[in-house]
C-alpha cells in the first residue's frame, strides 16, 4: 500500500523519526556550545533536551499526518465532483452572507436608504420647480411669439407644396393634417 494515501498512526512502530533523517548536525566549529542555564542543573538541562527532540519528532509526524489528510480530502472531493472553483463559490457565499448580517453593513444599509430616500426627494422638487418654470416660459408672451413666427415658417415652407407632388405621401404633415399637439408638460 501506499504510504502517501494510508493514514499514519503515532502510537505506530513504522512512523517516522527525526533520527530517520541523519544524526543531529554537529555544531559547527567557533560556535559555542550552549551553556545551562542558570538555575538548572545538568539533569534538568538533559531532560529538556530528550523533550525538545521528541516535540521536534513529533511536529514531524504530524506535519506527515497532515499531508496525508489534506491529500485524502483531495482525492474525497474529486471523487465528489466538488471543485477548488465550487468550494471558493461557497466560501465566497458565505462570507457575504456573513457581512449582510453584520451590524456595520445593516447600519451603512440603512444610513445609504435614508440619504436615498432624501436625494430622491430632492430630486422630485427640483424636477417640479423645471417644469412649473418650463411650463411658465411657455405661457409668456416671448415663447408664443416664438411659436407663432415657427408656425408661419412652417407654413410657409410646407404650404408651397402641392399635396400630389409630395415624393414620400405617407410622412407627417404631407397631406395637410395639423400635426399633434405635444405639451411637453
Amino acid at each position: 500500500m501506499d504510504s502517501a494515501g494510508q493514514d499514519i498512526n503515532l502510537n505506530s512502530p513504522n512512523r517516522v523519526l527525526l533520527s530517520d533523517f541523519g544524526p543531529e548536525p554537529a555544531v559547527p566549529v567557533g560556535v559555542a556550545v550552549p551553556t545551562i542555564v542558570p538555575g538548572l542543573t545538568e539533569a534538568e538541562a538533559e531532560e529538556l533536551r530528550a523533550e525538545l527532540v521528541k516535540v521536534e519528532e513529533e511536529i514531524v509526524t504530524l506535519r506527515q499526518v497532515l499531508a496525508a489528510k489534506e491529500r485524502r480530502c483531495g482525492e474525497l472531493r474529486r471523487r465528489l465532483g466538488l471543485s477548488a472553483l465550487e468550494g471558493l463559490r461557497q466560501n465566497l457565499s458565505k462570507s457575504w452572507h456573513d457581512v449582510q448580517v453584520s451590524t456595520a453593513y445593516k447600519k451603512t444599509q440603512e444610513t445609504l436608504s435614508q440619504a436615498g430616500q432624501k436625494t430622491s426627494a430632492a430630486l422630485s422638487t427640483v424636477g417640479s420647480a423645471i417644469s412649473k418654470k418650463l411650463g411658465d416660459m411657455r405661457n409668456s408672451a416671448t415663447f408664443k411669439s416664438f411659436e407663432d413666427r415657427v408656425g408661419t415658417i412652417k407654413s410657409k415652407v410646407v404650404g408651397g407644396r402641392e399635396p400630389g407632388n409630395d415624393p414620400n405621401p405617407s410622412s407627417p404633415g404631407s397631406d395637410d393634417q395639423p400635426l399633434p399637439d405635444h405639451t411637453p408638460f
